[in-house]
């Protein structure tokens, strides 16, 4: 089942129920600007949070408290930025909808779906409920939160700089081999090599290697990607040099290194669209953080306290588990 990723991971910094004034609805366990989170959607998205394997440990009571106000905090966020949208008139049409819950149900078989509600404790209607939620928040965040963000070319050099080791090319080598099974068909071979025969020739003619319809290329490799034995003698070679003859598991080799490419950081062009990808998640985190966060201070959100410690969760550490509970 997909369902909505906490937006945020804070610690909780709602507001509680003033004193003074009136209790809430012991079926809401928050309001944001006056608009209910009800308690069975709370306990519904709580018992999501915390799906684990059969056998695994029970949760300990300041575990699930943490987990109650990270859950919360989500419920919190997301139904701002639905209030934000709405007030905004950002919308998903009603055909996208169902396009894409029509997509998500594909992606199961048989009856896989329906048990998916079932685990969610969800009728089709609150799915395409949320689906909608879900589409018009992430609608919301792509024009109005994500509108400016941008990643500057300094801010793209200033990151290669500042992770060089992260973006160093080792040291490789270009090499070829030749494989048989008998030394003296190896030490014949290598002769002939030294006296001008073509190494791709000889490969494919002799090698029993695969790569030997390849004339021996192995291409390029960094060390530690051959057995030890092979490195030491390939990264001693120079362009152009034969080994001697090599005996490993697989029969006797002779390696000739074409090329080698010393050790050196790689170009921004290389890696452009890779750090450029790094830098825009990092920066739609903190842009989507921030506009919560003034949505947070603006916004009238009371929690119920009570609610709250009574919402059924996972089963506590110590607690014995009820004969009629089921799982969600």
């Amino acid at each position: 089942m997909r369902r909505w990723a906490l937006l945020l991971a804070p610690g909780l910094v709602l507001a509680c129920a003033r004193r003074g004034a009136p209790e809430l609805d012991p079926s809401v366990v928050a309001t944001v600007n006056q608009e209910a989170i009800p308690v069975v959607e709370f306990e519904r998205e709580l018992a999501l949070a915390y799906e684990v394997p059969e056998g695994t440990p029970a949760i300990a009571p300041d575990q699930l408290l943490a987990l109650k106000q990270t859950v919360l905090q989500g419920l919190v966020d997301r139904q701002l930025l639905l209030q934000d949208a709405h007030a905004k008139g950002i919308a998903v049409a009603p055909s996208s909808v169902l396009a894409t819950v029509s997509r998500l149900k594909a992606e199961y078989l048989d009856a896989g779906f329906q048990e998916a509600l079932a685990l969610g404790r969800l009728s089709e209607a609150d799915f395409e409920r949320k689906t909608a939620a879900r589409l018009t928040v992430e609608k919301l965040v792509d024009e109005v939160v994500y509108e400016r963000v941008a990643v500057t070319e300094d801010e793209l050099q200033g990151y290669l700089e500042s992770h060089a080791a992260e973006f160093q090319e080792p040291e490789q080598v270009h090499a070829a081999q030749l494989v048989v099974k008998d030394v003296e068909d190896a030490r014949r071979l290598r002769e002939e090599l030294r006296g001008g025969a073509k190494f791709a020739a000889v490969a494919r003619a002799h090698s029993l290697s695969a790569d030997g319809r390849l004339g021996g290329d192995l291409g390029w490799f960094p060390r530690g990607v051959m057995p030890p034995e092979f490195d030491k003698v390939a990264f001693s070679l120079e362009p152009g040099q034969i080994s001697d003859v090599v005996t490993s598991e697989y029969g006797f080799h002779i390696f000739k290194v074409l090329e080698r490419r010393p050790a050196h950081r790689k170009e921004l062009a290389q890696v452009r669209r890779e750090v450029e990808r790094r830098l825009l998640r990092d920066k739609k985190e903190k842009a989507q953080a921030a506009y919560v966060h003034s949505l947070r201070d603006h916004a009238a959100i009371r929690i119920n306290e009570g609610a709250l410690a009574k919402a059924s969760g996972p089963r506590l550490a110590g607690a014995s588990r009820p004969a009629e509970e089921t799982r969600p």
